[in-house]
């Protein structure tokens, strides 16, 4: 399958799953509050690393990129409808890269998705406090499952940020894109335009930094790793408590 079936169909799954949502008001409030938790608990895990001179911006990246309760409908129907022309426009490196977020954001959304039926049956409050928050959380986690899906989703985003790092070494990119910000926003790819060159930036600044990447990239590995495995191996209480107070640690 080429790069423009790839975005396409991962898109074309990512707006089923919404239209969904807009038929089931009850999933849709259950899956917003799910992605608000999930984004809370990344700056609860990362307060160190958003608070850091060197990691900051790379962590406010993944935050906002792809871990963030942002709704990407106008990014995502811009992929979509460019999916062709990506692959004419763009440096294979750069299209490589685009796919390998389409793909990651399908796979993300039907996760969400299947956390918000779950949290949905739950018997508490809509509007939970933290500590109840957490336990219904790991809760729908364990009854959802997934565990090869969650892994697979972690090593999406290291190589996420793996790639970004190696297009920051591509000789003459950053002008390339630079040169390109008027003629794609004209077509159509603004949204795409601002997610590569944020990246870019980003991850060009942290290079800068003898084995900064590799350090972080560990940092991120390291600690959802760990996630995963309590939320599905420890105890259910020590697991709900313990995230409550690294919610409690958002910044």
């Amino acid at each position: 399958m080429d790069a423009a079936q790839t975005i396409r169909d991962s898109i074309a799954d990512v707006n089923a799953m919404r239209l969904h949502r807009r038929g089931d008001p009850a999933l849709g409030e259950a899956v917003g509050q799910v992605k608000a938790l999930q984004a809370r608990r990344f700056r609860g895990t990362y307060a160190d690393l958003m608070v850091s001179p060197s990691f900051a911006p790379a962590t406010r990246f993944f935050l906002e990129e792809l871990y963030s309760d942002a709704d990407y409908t106008d990014r995502d129907q811009q992929f979509s409808r460019i999916a062709g022309t990506l692959q004419t426009v763009f440096p294979q490196p750069v299209v490589a890269t685009a796919v390998a977020l389409a793909v990651l954001h399908a796979q993300t959304e039907g996760l969400d998705q299947d956390m918000g039926r779950a949290w949905a049956c739950s018997l508490s409050a809509a509007a939970p406090d933290t500590a109840v928050a957490a336990t219904r959380y790991v809760a729908a986690w364990r009854q959802v499952a997934q565990r090869h899906a969650r892994e697979q989703q972690l090593q999406r985003v290291l190589a996420m940020g793996t790639d970004l790092a190696r297009l920051t070494r591509t000789p003459g990119l950053r002008m390339m894109l630079r040169m390109m910000r008027g003629p794609a926003h004209a077509a159509g790819m603004g949204a795409l335009q601002q997610f590569l060159e944020a990246g870019f930036d980003t991850f060009g600044q942290l290079a800068r930094q003898r084995g900064a990447v590799e350090r972080f990239l560990q940092t991120i590995e390291q600690r959802e790793a760990a996630l995963i495995a309590s939320l599905f191996d420890g105890d259910p209480v020590t697991c709900g408590t313990q995230l409550a107070v690294t919610l409690g640690q958002a910044r």
